[in-house]
């Protein structure tokens, strides 16, 4: 008989709140609907108000269970943010008499690697193998049947505020929703649009939000980097904002309605009229101004992602390219200085691998919460699996 449950991903944005519902239906993900409205509780890309952040999940959760058909009781949720840091571990265990490996010693050398001495407000968010030394010989996938006397893993880890982590745990469990796991919000993304095939060749992703830019990178399927970035969404409006003397509501309605991170082609005398809320005045402003701005911004972006990939070697090992998404990924033009700074391909980043997926999400800012229902998906069909056999075992012994 095929085992059919939901697959939920909520992404607590501090500019948008979404929340994707699926269902695993044969162990494959077939799309059944989706909230999304906007954040309120968020300042700086932490949470300021708590309660704020559950009614927007409240809101979310309303309008996809009303779409979806049914309800929801759990989600695998996004963290990410300025909080966020990314470091390699290594760890070391003695099997004492030379015997074959097996996976609870790569179990325990992993385990060992996750204990590393964390300040008292750090919490671990995820680890992930890169690859394992037996008897000194580095470079092994997966050691197991190996005879060795000795075992060393290497690992990233994924570390997080505690305090920001509970409030974000707190926020969605006041919803009545339990948590499943919360997981870095650029590794849900890249889970969701990058095939595990072109990982090997290497590959980044960069999730531009409103108010935080995460990055992490991949080469032969080995997370190598996961970090955040001083310059987001918010730093292009401010600008356009200081520049031209207007409001951040009016800045924001230029940036998104005429702005461009490549301002070559733009015509010297072309004009954009931009409009305050409530407002009948209007003003124009020069749009080749506007994207001269857009461009210098988005330029130091990639500076910054170029440093950081020199800081783990990888600035020319992305032969898979560079994958943008966040709602910041949809200005024109940012895919062309992402190609010109870090010299290899990029592409905005769309969620694959969901059948029914609808037309009008396929947007770069909704691969989060796809990733984040990908997830979910994986660790209900790993517990499920874990379920049947607990249950053989039982009959076995009965």
């Amino acid at each position: 008989m095929t085992k059919m449950f939901p697959a939920v991903g909520l992404d607590l944005g501090s500019s948008r709140t979404r929340c994707v519902v699926c269902l695993v239906e044969d162990e494959r993900l077939r799309f059944l609907g989706h909230g999304e409205c906007e954040s309120r509780g968020w300042l700086k890309s932490r949470i300021a108000d708590q309660n704020a952040v559950t009614e927007c999940v409240l809101e979310v959760l309303r309008q996809a269970e009303a779409r979806a058909q049914i309800s929801i009781e759990a989600a695998t949720v996004g963290f990410g943010g300025t909080t966020v840091r990314g470091a390699n571990s290594r760890s070391r265990i003695e099997l004492g008499r030379p015997r074959e490996i097996e996976q609870r010693d790569v179990n325990r050398a992993l385990d060992r690697a996750s204990k590393v001495q964390l300040r008292e407000d750090r919490v671990v968010l995820q680890l992930f193998p890169q690859d394992f030394i037996v008897e000194d010989q580095p470079g092994h996938r997966d050691p197991r049947s190996m005879l060795a006397q000795r075992l060393e893993a290497n690992a990233h880890l994924i570390t997080g505020s505690v305090q920001e982590h509970n409030c974000i745990v707190g926020a969605v469990n006041q919803a009545h929703i339990a948590v499943e796991e919360t997981v870095y919000e650029p590794v849900a993304a890249h889970f969701a649009c990058i095939l595990p095939e072109d990982r090997r060749e290497g590959t980044a992703l960069i999730d531009i939000g409103s108010q935080s830019t995460d990055l992490v990178a991949y080469y032969d399927e080995s997370l190598q980097l996961a970090s955040s970035l001083p310059i987001c969404g918010d730093h292009f409006t401010r600008d356009v904002a200081q520049a031209f003397r207007i409001s951040l509501e009016e800045a924001m309605l230029a940036k998104e309605e005429y702005g461009s991170a490549t301002a070559e082609f733009t015509a010297e005398n072309s004009l954009v009229e931009v409009t305050s809320a409530g407002d009948s005045t209007s003003r124009e402003l020069p749009r080749r101004l506007l994207n001269e701005i857009i461009e210098a911004r988005a330029h130091e972006l990639f500076e910054y992602v170029t440093r950081e990939l020199k800081r783990v070697g990888m600035e020319r090992s992305l032969l898979g390219g560079v994958v943008l998404t966040g709602g910041g990924a949809r200005l024109p033009g940012m895919c062309d200085i992402a190609e010109t700074v870090l010299r290899c391909q990029a592409r905005n980043g769309l969620p694959i691998g969901i059948r029914d997926w609808p037309a009008k999400l396929d947007h770069p800012a909704w691969a989060t919460a796809a990733g984040l229902t990908m997830y979910s998906a994986k660790l209900n069909v790993q517990g499920e699996l874990e379920r049947q056999s607990v249950g053989l075992l039982a009959r076995i012994l009965r």
